[in-house]
Protein backbone atom coordinates (compact mmCIF):
# COMPACT_ATOMS: atom_id res chain seq x y z
CA UNK A 1 0.00 0.00 0.00
CA UNK A 2 2.40 2.59 0.78
CA UNK A 3 4.77 1.60 -2.33
CA UNK A 4 1.38 2.25 -4.39
CA UNK A 5 0.70 5.74 -2.81
CA UNK A 6 4.41 6.84 -2.92
CA UNK A 7 3.98 6.30 -6.48
CA UNK A 8 0.94 7.64 -6.79
CA UNK A 9 2.34 10.96 -5.14
CA UNK A 10 5.45 11.03 -6.91
CA UNK A 11 3.35 11.32 -10.35
CA UNK A 12 1.28 13.72 -9.18
CA UNK A 13 4.05 15.77 -7.56
CA UNK A 14 5.88 15.33 -11.00
CA UNK A 15 2.42 16.63 -13.14
CA UNK A 16 2.09 19.91 -11.21
CA UNK A 17 5.22 20.95 -9.00
CA UNK A 18 6.78 24.18 -10.38
CA UNK A 19 10.80 25.09 -10.85
CA UNK A 20 11.89 25.77 -7.26
CA UNK A 21 12.24 29.41 -8.41
CA UNK A 22 8.60 29.84 -9.65
CA UNK A 23 7.39 28.33 -5.86
CA UNK A 24 10.08 31.34 -4.61
CA UNK A 25 8.18 34.31 -6.49
CA UNK A 26 4.71 32.46 -6.49
CA UNK A 27 4.79 32.19 -2.35
CA UNK A 28 6.06 36.08 -2.63
CA UNK A 29 3.08 37.47 -3.65
CA UNK A 30 1.11 35.19 -1.48
CA UNK A 31 2.58 36.90 1.48
CA UNK A 32 1.58 40.00 -0.11
CA UNK A 33 -2.05 38.71 -0.20
CA UNK A 34 -2.03 37.08 2.98
CA UNK A 35 -0.41 40.64 4.31
CA UNK A 36 -2.68 43.26 3.34
CA UNK A 37 -5.98 40.67 4.31
CA UNK A 38 -4.92 40.88 8.17
CA UNK A 39 -3.55 44.80 8.18
CA UNK A 40 -6.47 46.71 9.85
CA UNK A 41 -5.13 49.69 7.33
CA UNK A 42 -3.98 47.62 3.82
CA UNK A 43 -0.97 49.10 2.87
CA UNK A 44 1.15 47.92 -0.11
CA UNK A 45 3.93 50.46 0.22
CA UNK A 46 5.09 49.20 3.87
CA UNK A 47 4.85 45.59 2.55
CA UNK A 48 6.84 46.59 0.09
CA UNK A 49 9.33 48.62 1.99
CA UNK A 50 9.56 45.28 4.19
CA UNK A 51 10.01 43.14 1.34
CA UNK A 52 13.38 45.30 0.20
CA UNK A 53 14.35 45.97 3.63
CA UNK A 54 15.15 42.19 3.94
CA UNK A 55 15.61 41.69 0.43
CA UNK A 56 19.10 43.91 -0.03
CA UNK A 57 20.24 43.92 3.76
CA UNK A 58 23.73 42.78 4.47
CA UNK A 59 22.50 40.27 7.09
CA UNK A 60 20.54 38.65 4.11
CA UNK A 61 23.50 39.30 1.30
CA UNK A 62 26.22 37.86 3.98
CA UNK A 63 24.02 35.06 5.27
CA UNK A 64 23.04 34.05 1.75
CA UNK A 65 27.30 33.76 1.22
CA UNK A 66 27.35 31.63 4.15
CA UNK A 67 25.03 29.26 3.03
CA UNK A 68 26.63 28.90 -0.34
CA UNK A 69 30.14 28.59 1.13
CA UNK A 70 28.52 25.96 2.94
CA UNK A 71 27.15 23.69 0.09
CA UNK A 72 30.20 24.40 -1.91
CA UNK A 73 32.86 23.62 0.61
CA UNK A 74 31.07 20.33 1.34
CA UNK A 75 30.25 19.11 -1.69
CA UNK A 76 34.41 19.93 -2.61
CA UNK A 77 34.93 17.82 0.29
CA UNK A 78 32.88 14.94 -0.86
CA UNK A 79 34.88 14.97 -4.31
CA UNK A 80 38.02 14.47 -2.69
CA UNK A 81 39.81 11.02 -3.51
CA UNK A 82 39.44 9.82 -0.32
CA UNK A 83 35.87 10.77 0.67
CA UNK A 84 34.84 9.31 -2.99
CA UNK A 85 36.23 5.98 -2.91
CA UNK A 86 34.45 5.76 0.86
CA UNK A 87 31.31 6.69 -0.69
CA UNK A 88 32.06 4.56 -3.77
CA UNK A 89 32.21 1.16 -1.75
CA UNK A 90 29.68 2.11 0.33
CA UNK A 91 27.09 2.91 -2.94
CA UNK A 92 28.12 -0.87 -3.49
CA UNK A 93 26.24 -1.86 -0.83
CA UNK A 94 22.31 -1.34 -1.74
CA UNK A 95 21.11 -4.21 -4.22
CA UNK A 96 17.44 -2.85 -4.46
CA UNK A 97 16.01 0.76 -4.31
CA UNK A 98 14.25 -0.14 -1.19
CA UNK A 99 18.07 -0.57 0.65
CA UNK A 100 19.29 2.17 -1.01
CA UNK A 101 16.88 4.62 -0.21
CA UNK A 102 17.01 3.05 3.07
CA UNK A 103 20.91 3.27 3.80
CA UNK A 104 21.12 6.96 2.01
CA UNK A 105 18.40 8.40 4.61
CA UNK A 106 20.44 6.81 7.79
CA UNK A 107 23.73 8.24 6.31
CA UNK A 108 22.34 11.91 5.59
CA UNK A 109 20.26 11.70 8.93
CA UNK A 110 23.31 10.91 11.02
CA UNK A 111 25.54 13.07 9.40
CA UNK A 112 23.01 16.20 9.72
CA UNK A 113 22.52 15.78 13.37
CA UNK A 114 26.31 16.56 13.44
CA UNK A 115 26.12 19.32 10.86
CA UNK A 116 23.21 19.81 8.34
CA UNK A 117 25.71 21.49 5.31
CA UNK A 118 27.74 17.91 5.77
CA UNK A 119 24.26 15.96 6.28
CA UNK A 120 22.29 17.58 3.05
CA UNK A 121 26.06 17.01 0.50
CA UNK A 122 26.72 13.74 2.03
CA UNK A 123 23.29 12.36 1.23
CA UNK A 124 23.14 13.99 -2.52
CA UNK A 125 26.69 12.59 -3.60
CA UNK A 126 25.74 9.08 -1.76
CA UNK A 127 22.32 9.23 -3.80
CA UNK A 128 24.20 10.07 -6.78
CA UNK A 129 27.02 7.57 -6.55
CA UNK A 130 24.55 4.60 -5.99
CA UNK A 131 22.57 5.77 -9.37
CA UNK A 132 25.99 5.71 -10.77
CA UNK A 133 26.51 2.39 -9.84
CA UNK A 134 23.05 1.39 -10.70
CA UNK A 135 23.61 2.67 -13.86
CA UNK A 136 26.60 0.72 -14.55
CA UNK A 137 25.69 -2.43 -13.33
CA UNK A 138 22.36 -2.01 -15.55
CA UNK A 139 20.28 -2.75 -12.40
CA UNK A 140 17.02 -0.70 -12.30
CA UNK A 141 16.68 1.63 -9.57
CA UNK A 142 14.23 4.35 -8.59
CA UNK A 143 17.00 7.08 -8.30
CA UNK A 144 14.22 9.60 -7.15
CA UNK A 145 13.47 7.77 -4.22
CA UNK A 146 17.04 7.35 -3.32
CA UNK A 147 17.21 11.41 -3.96
CA UNK A 148 14.49 11.88 -1.47
CA UNK A 149 16.10 10.20 1.03
CA UNK A 150 19.70 11.95 0.95
CA UNK A 151 17.18 14.94 1.48
CA UNK A 152 15.56 13.49 4.71
CA UNK A 153 18.73 14.94 6.96
CA UNK A 154 17.34 18.21 6.88
CA UNK A 155 14.24 16.44 8.85
CA UNK A 156 16.53 16.16 11.83
CA UNK A 157 18.37 19.03 11.71
CA UNK A 158 17.76 21.48 13.96
CA UNK A 159 17.65 19.22 16.85
CA UNK A 160 21.43 18.41 16.20
CA UNK A 161 24.84 20.08 16.99
CA UNK A 162 23.99 22.69 14.35
CA UNK A 163 20.49 23.58 14.83
CA UNK A 164 20.16 27.45 15.09
CA UNK A 165 17.74 28.07 17.91
CA UNK A 166 19.26 25.77 20.28
CA UNK A 167 22.64 27.25 19.89
CA UNK A 168 21.57 30.70 20.10
CA UNK A 169 19.71 30.22 23.40
CA UNK A 170 23.07 28.80 24.87
CA UNK A 171 24.41 32.86 24.57
CA UNK A 172 21.39 34.12 26.86
CA UNK A 173 20.16 36.50 24.17
CA UNK A 174 18.27 39.67 25.26
CA UNK A 175 15.55 38.94 23.02
CA UNK A 176 14.98 35.93 25.45
CA UNK A 177 15.44 38.01 28.65
CA UNK A 178 12.81 41.18 27.05
CA UNK A 179 10.55 38.49 26.26
CA UNK A 180 10.43 37.81 30.21
CA UNK A 181 9.85 40.81 31.12
CA UNK A 182 13.40 41.42 32.07
CA UNK A 183 15.59 44.73 30.27
CA UNK A 184 19.40 42.74 30.24
CA UNK A 185 20.38 39.54 29.16
CA UNK A 186 17.61 36.59 29.73
CA UNK A 187 19.24 33.22 31.27
CA UNK A 188 21.25 31.11 29.12
CA UNK A 189 19.61 27.74 28.15
CA UNK A 190 22.25 24.62 28.30
CA UNK A 191 22.21 22.29 25.48
CA UNK A 192 21.44 19.40 28.08
CA UNK A 193 17.78 21.15 28.39
CA UNK A 194 17.46 21.45 24.36
CA UNK A 195 19.72 18.95 21.82
CA UNK A 196 20.75 16.63 24.70
CA UNK A 197 17.27 16.16 26.30
CA UNK A 198 15.23 13.41 26.62
CA UNK A 199 12.89 14.43 24.21
CA UNK A 200 15.47 15.59 21.53
CA UNK A 201 17.19 12.83 21.84
CA UNK A 202 14.52 10.29 21.78
CA UNK A 203 12.65 12.03 18.81
CA UNK A 204 16.11 12.20 17.09
CA UNK A 205 16.29 8.03 17.07
CA UNK A 206 12.79 7.14 16.83
CA UNK A 207 12.79 8.74 13.60
CA UNK A 208 16.60 7.72 12.42
CA UNK A 209 14.50 4.29 12.65
CA UNK A 210 10.82 5.58 11.38
CA UNK A 211 12.12 7.53 8.13
CA UNK A 212 14.13 4.56 6.64
CA UNK A 213 11.81 2.22 7.20
CA UNK A 214 9.52 3.95 5.60
CA UNK A 215 11.29 5.20 2.54
CA UNK A 216 12.50 1.32 2.38
CA UNK A 217 8.52 0.27 2.94
CA UNK A 218 7.89 2.75 0.00
CA UNK A 219 9.84 0.87 -2.76
CA UNK A 220 8.44 -0.33 -5.79
CA UNK A 221 9.66 -2.89 -8.52
CA UNK A 222 6.82 -1.37 -10.39
CA UNK A 223 8.65 2.51 -10.47
CA UNK A 224 12.44 1.25 -10.62
CA UNK A 225 14.00 1.91 -13.82
CA UNK A 226 17.46 2.35 -15.05
CA UNK A 227 18.47 5.78 -14.01
CA UNK A 228 19.40 8.50 -17.33
CA UNK A 229 23.02 8.78 -17.97
CA UNK A 230 23.89 12.39 -15.90
CA UNK A 231 27.11 14.44 -16.87
CA UNK A 232 30.13 13.82 -14.12
CA UNK A 233 31.27 16.47 -12.91
CA UNK A 234 35.37 17.12 -13.54
CA UNK A 235 37.26 15.07 -11.40
CA UNK A 236 40.43 15.94 -13.16
CA UNK A 237 41.41 17.95 -9.94
CA UNK A 238 42.42 14.97 -8.58
CA UNK A 239 45.37 14.51 -11.95
CA UNK A 240 46.84 18.15 -10.96
CA UNK A 241 50.35 16.91 -10.09
CA UNK A 242 51.72 17.30 -6.45
CA UNK A 243 54.64 19.38 -5.93
CA UNK A 244 56.41 19.97 -2.77
CA UNK A 245 55.82 24.10 -3.13
CA UNK A 246 51.75 23.19 -2.94
CA UNK A 247 52.21 20.56 -0.24
CA UNK A 248 54.07 22.97 2.03
CA UNK A 249 51.91 25.99 1.27
CA UNK A 250 48.54 23.67 1.91
CA UNK A 251 50.39 22.52 5.57
CA UNK A 252 51.35 26.16 5.97
CA UNK A 253 47.58 27.18 5.55
CA UNK A 254 46.86 24.30 7.85
CA UNK A 255 48.56 25.81 10.44
CA UNK A 256 47.71 28.87 10.28
CA UNK A 257 43.49 28.52 9.73
CA UNK A 258 43.52 25.46 12.19
CA UNK A 259 45.23 27.58 15.04
CA UNK A 260 43.10 30.74 14.56
CA UNK A 261 40.02 28.07 14.68
CA UNK A 262 41.48 26.50 18.20
CA UNK A 263 41.90 29.94 19.89
CA UNK A 264 38.01 30.79 18.70
CA UNK A 265 37.06 27.61 20.54
CA UNK A 266 39.04 27.73 23.47
CA UNK A 267 37.68 31.52 23.88
CA UNK A 268 33.94 30.06 23.69
CA UNK A 269 31.92 28.25 27.03
CA UNK A 270 32.14 25.18 25.36
CA UNK A 271 33.19 23.34 22.08
CA UNK A 272 29.63 23.79 20.17
CA UNK A 273 29.27 27.27 20.96
CA UNK A 274 32.45 28.35 19.49
CA UNK A 275 32.16 26.41 16.62
CA UNK A 276 30.27 28.56 14.75
CA UNK A 277 28.75 28.80 11.18
CA UNK A 278 31.96 30.52 9.74
CA UNK A 279 33.66 27.91 12.35
CA UNK A 280 32.13 25.32 10.05
CA UNK A 281 32.74 27.02 6.86
CA UNK A 282 36.50 27.01 7.78
CA UNK A 283 36.78 23.57 9.01
CA UNK A 284 35.00 21.96 5.83
CA UNK A 285 37.68 24.03 3.72
CA UNK A 286 40.68 22.93 5.95
CA UNK A 287 39.71 19.51 5.32
CA UNK A 288 39.16 20.02 1.97
CA UNK A 289 42.87 21.05 1.77
CA UNK A 290 44.09 18.41 3.65
CA UNK A 291 42.59 15.60 1.68
CA UNK A 292 43.33 17.27 -1.89
CA UNK A 293 46.90 18.41 -0.66
CA UNK A 294 48.09 21.15 -2.84
CA UNK A 295 45.70 24.15 -3.35
CA UNK A 296 45.80 23.87 -7.05
CA UNK A 297 43.79 20.81 -6.92
CA UNK A 298 41.32 22.31 -4.25
CA UNK A 299 40.73 25.19 -5.92
CA UNK A 300 39.62 22.77 -9.57
CA UNK A 301 37.79 20.82 -7.73
CA UNK A 302 35.83 24.24 -5.67
CA UNK A 303 35.21 25.64 -9.10
CA UNK A 304 33.37 22.48 -10.38
CA UNK A 305 30.95 22.17 -7.24
CA UNK A 306 30.50 25.76 -7.37
CA UNK A 307 27.52 25.83 -10.02
CA UNK A 308 25.70 23.83 -7.13
CA UNK A 309 25.15 27.46 -4.93
CA UNK A 310 23.52 29.11 -7.62
CA UNK A 311 20.25 28.41 -6.17
CA UNK A 312 21.08 29.60 -3.12
CA UNK A 313 22.55 33.29 -4.76
CA UNK A 314 19.18 33.30 -6.50
CA UNK A 315 16.88 32.51 -4.22
CA UNK A 316 17.72 33.60 -0.52
CA UNK A 317 16.98 37.05 -0.71
CA UNK A 318 13.81 36.45 -2.09
CA UNK A 319 12.99 33.61 0.87
CA UNK A 320 14.48 37.09 3.11
CA UNK A 321 12.38 39.05 1.06
CA UNK A 322 9.18 37.49 1.83
CA UNK A 323 10.04 37.58 5.68
CA UNK A 324 10.00 41.14 5.69
CA UNK A 325 6.59 41.33 4.09
CA UNK A 326 5.10 39.19 7.38
CA UNK A 327 7.26 41.10 9.45
CA UNK A 328 6.07 44.44 8.07
CA UNK A 329 2.32 42.43 7.83
CA UNK A 330 2.53 41.30 11.92
CA UNK A 331 2.00 38.01 10.29
CA UNK A 332 4.94 36.12 12.15
CA UNK A 333 3.41 37.55 15.60
CA UNK A 334 -0.17 36.39 14.81
CA UNK A 335 1.15 33.34 14.34
CA UNK A 336 3.86 32.55 17.10
CA UNK A 337 1.20 34.91 19.22
CA UNK A 338 -1.52 32.77 18.35
CA UNK A 339 0.23 29.30 19.78
CA UNK A 340 -0.80 30.29 23.71
CA UNK A 341 -4.48 30.75 22.36
CA UNK A 342 -4.64 27.54 20.53
CA UNK A 343 -2.44 25.51 23.64
CA UNK A 344 -5.40 27.01 25.87
CA UNK A 345 -8.10 26.04 23.49
CA UNK A 346 -6.85 22.54 23.39
CA UNK A 347 -5.96 22.14 27.05
CA UNK A 348 -9.77 23.12 27.96
CA UNK A 349 -10.96 20.15 25.82
CA UNK A 350 -8.95 18.01 28.73
CA UNK A 351 -5.66 17.77 26.50
CA UNK A 352 -2.66 18.21 28.77
CA UNK A 353 -1.47 22.38 28.70
CA UNK A 354 2.23 20.95 27.95
CA UNK A 355 0.92 18.92 24.88
CA UNK A 356 -1.24 21.31 23.33
CA UNK A 357 1.70 24.19 23.86
CA UNK A 358 4.38 21.89 21.66
CA UNK A 359 1.66 20.93 19.45
CA UNK A 360 0.56 24.40 18.52
CA UNK A 361 4.06 25.54 18.23
CA UNK A 362 5.23 22.63 16.31
CA UNK A 363 2.42 23.78 13.81
CA UNK A 364 2.34 26.96 13.73
CA UNK A 365 6.99 27.02 13.16
CA UNK A 366 5.57 24.35 10.31
CA UNK A 367 3.63 27.30 8.75
CA UNK A 368 5.73 29.46 8.88
CA UNK A 369 8.97 27.64 7.72
CA UNK A 370 6.99 27.31 4.32
CA UNK A 371 7.70 30.75 4.02
CA UNK A 372 11.33 31.82 5.24
CA UNK A 373 12.98 28.43 5.07
CA UNK A 374 15.85 29.21 7.36
CA UNK A 375 16.07 28.01 11.19
CA UNK A 376 17.92 31.13 12.35
CA UNK A 377 15.95 33.79 10.23
CA UNK A 378 12.64 31.79 12.40
CA UNK A 379 13.77 31.93 15.33
CA UNK A 380 15.04 35.25 14.92
CA UNK A 381 11.34 37.10 14.13
CA UNK A 382 9.46 33.95 16.33
CA UNK A 383 11.61 33.30 19.22
CA UNK A 384 10.94 36.48 21.46
CA UNK A 385 7.05 35.89 21.16
CA UNK A 386 7.32 32.05 21.69
CA UNK A 387 9.32 33.02 24.87
CA UNK A 388 6.69 35.86 26.07
CA UNK A 389 3.67 33.13 25.67
CA UNK A 390 5.90 29.94 27.61
CA UNK A 391 6.30 32.48 30.00
CA UNK A 392 2.43 33.25 30.42
CA UNK A 393 1.47 29.65 30.57
CA UNK A 394 4.18 29.12 32.75
CA UNK A 395 6.30 26.22 30.76
CA UNK A 396 9.57 25.88 29.83
CA UNK A 397 11.04 28.09 27.58
CA UNK A 398 13.63 25.11 26.39
CA UNK A 399 10.20 22.92 24.84
CA UNK A 400 9.69 25.81 23.28
CA UNK A 401 12.70 26.31 21.69
CA UNK A 402 12.55 22.51 20.40
CA UNK A 403 9.06 22.61 19.23
CA UNK A 404 9.90 25.67 17.00
CA UNK A 405 12.81 23.50 15.94
CA UNK A 406 11.08 20.62 15.00
CA UNK A 407 8.47 22.28 12.93
CA UNK A 408 11.06 24.03 11.17
CA UNK A 409 12.92 21.05 10.33
CA UNK A 410 9.44 19.11 9.52
CA UNK A 411 8.19 21.08 6.97
CA UNK A 412 11.71 21.00 4.71
CA UNK A 413 10.42 18.03 2.96
CA UNK A 414 7.64 20.13 1.62
CA UNK A 415 9.84 23.19 1.10
CA UNK A 416 12.23 22.76 -1.60
CA UNK A 417 14.90 25.45 -1.39
CA UNK A 418 17.04 23.39 0.64
CA UNK A 419 16.89 20.59 -1.89
CA UNK A 420 18.42 22.76 -4.58
CA UNK A 421 21.83 21.47 -3.29
CA UNK A 422 20.56 17.93 -3.88
CA UNK A 423 19.21 18.62 -7.06
CA UNK A 424 22.24 20.17 -8.56
CA UNK A 425 24.41 17.34 -7.60
CA UNK A 426 21.71 14.23 -8.32
CA UNK A 427 20.67 15.85 -11.55
CA UNK A 428 17.18 15.74 -11.17
CA UNK A 429 14.30 18.44 -10.03
CA UNK A 430 12.23 19.35 -7.09
CA UNK A 431 8.97 17.82 -8.84
CA UNK A 432 11.27 14.36 -8.46
CA UNK A 433 11.18 14.23 -5.11
CA UNK A 434 8.56 15.99 -3.46
CA UNK A 435 5.53 13.39 -3.77
CA UNK A 436 8.23 10.42 -1.45
CA UNK A 437 9.32 13.56 0.95
CA UNK A 438 5.76 14.72 1.17
CA UNK A 439 4.49 10.88 2.07
CA UNK A 440 7.72 11.29 4.82
CA UNK A 441 6.67 14.32 6.20
CA UNK A 442 3.45 13.18 6.99
CA UNK A 443 3.99 9.86 8.05
CA UNK A 444 7.02 11.90 10.36
CA UNK A 445 3.74 14.26 11.79
CA UNK A 446 2.43 11.66 14.42
CA UNK A 447 6.06 10.44 15.59
CA UNK A 448 6.87 14.45 16.62
CA UNK A 449 3.31 14.59 18.65
CA UNK A 450 3.69 11.01 19.90
CA UNK A 451 7.29 12.37 21.37
CA UNK A 452 5.74 15.43 22.79
CA UNK A 453 3.23 13.00 24.98
CA UNK A 454 5.66 10.50 26.07
CA UNK A 455 8.93 12.72 26.67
Amino acid sequence: MLARLSARLADFARRVVPDPFVIALLLTFVAFALGLGVMDSPDAAALARGWFARFSSPSTLAFTTQMALVLVAGATLARAPLVRGWLLRLADVPRTTGSAAALTAVVAMLAAWINWGFGLVAGAVLARRIADRARAAGRPLDDALVAAAGYTGLMVWHGGFSGSAPLKVTEGTPLVGAALGGTGQGPPIPLDETILSPLNLGLSLALLVVVPLLLWRMASTASERVPPAKPEADEGEAREPVTKGGVALTLGVLLLGGGALALEISDAPSLWAGLSLNGVILLVTLLGLLLFGTPARYARAFAASAGEAGGILLQFPFYFGILGVLEAAGLVELLAGSSADLARGLASLGLPLQWSFDAATFLSAGLVNLFVPSGGGQWAVQGTILAQAAHELGLPLSRAVLALSYGDEWTNMLQPFWALALLGITGLRAKDILGYTLLVMLVAAPVYLLAFALL
